[in-house]
């Protein structure tokens, strides 16, 4: 198999990919894997790369290497799943000779291989989905400043039909990352959020080590867990709730 051009981190919303994603950028060795293709919208991605309005297509996707790459050799993307049916259809448009999507992933960016981040615990999941939408914040910092907000702070509160209705979502999601795995012939490296959250270290040894990178100086998570007692109550009482 050759060396890598590049690596997809498969995923979807709350299962560890913003840390997993800073841990890689700080090794100095792994590019800069963000989620730059993320809304179903090319002037969306022109936006977010930086890039003038009616940025050619080619170009679009020139400057995410770049940028992704950093200054390494390697790019890193992540992409969530209910991202990818709109950037397969780009690269698909882009490569039509491509028999497959994961070969237009390759047209693309060259030797490409793939990471599946999941989490095992789906009310879990979606508790933390339900709690990041009400509150606005869905990432701290190491040192508990705030990372990433997308609303003002609003009360938490207990909200069965929500969490009911993301559980649904994120079930639906590993499902489709798991079928579409079968069908391109994709064996991806599979980490659990679990164990990343709780050895992240190991996991982070284990993802540059599939990648055929060197390991760097140690690193330490520059994103910290938003998950508390009311996180834990809300998970047992939803579980109660519905014999989970």
């Amino acid at each position: 198999m050759p060396p890598p051009n590049a690596y997809i981190l498969c995923t979807s919303p709350r299962s560890g990919s913003t840390l997993l994603c800073a841990l890689l950028r700080d090794s100095g060795v792994a590019g800069h894997p963000k989620s730059y293709f993320h809304q179903p919208d090319l002037d969306k991605w022109r936006t977010g790369l930086g890039l003038a309005p009616n940025t050619p297509r080619p170009d679009i996707f020139a400057a995410a290497i770049t940028q992704g790459r950093g200054d390494t050799p390697i790019f890193g993307l992540r992409l969530q799943r209910h991202s990818a049916p709109f950037f397969l259809d780009q690269l698909r448009d882009a490569h039509p000779d491509a028999p497959t999507d994961k070969a237009a992933v390759e047209a693309q960016f060259g030797p490409t291989r793939f990471i599946y981040l999941h989490r095992a615990d789906k009310v879990a999941q979606a508790v933390s989905l339900v709690r990041a939408s009400q509150s606005g914040l869905w990432h701290r910092n190491a040192d508990g400043s705030e990372l990433e907000r997308s609303a003002p702070p609003q009360p938490l509160h207990y909200d069965h039909a929500a969490i009911a209705k993301e559980v649904e979502t994120v079930k639906a999601y590993d499902t489709a990352w798991e079928d579409w795995f079968a069908e391109q012939a994709i064996t991806p490296l599979r980490l659990d959020y679990d164990t990343l959250s709780v050895d992240p270290a190991t996991t982070l040894t284990q993802t540059l080590a599939y990648l055929d990178l060197p390991q760097g100086a140690p690193v330490q998570p520059a994103v910290s867990k938003l998950s508390d007692s009311i996180s834990a109550n809300w998970i047992a009482r939803f579980k109660s709730e519905t014999h989970t």
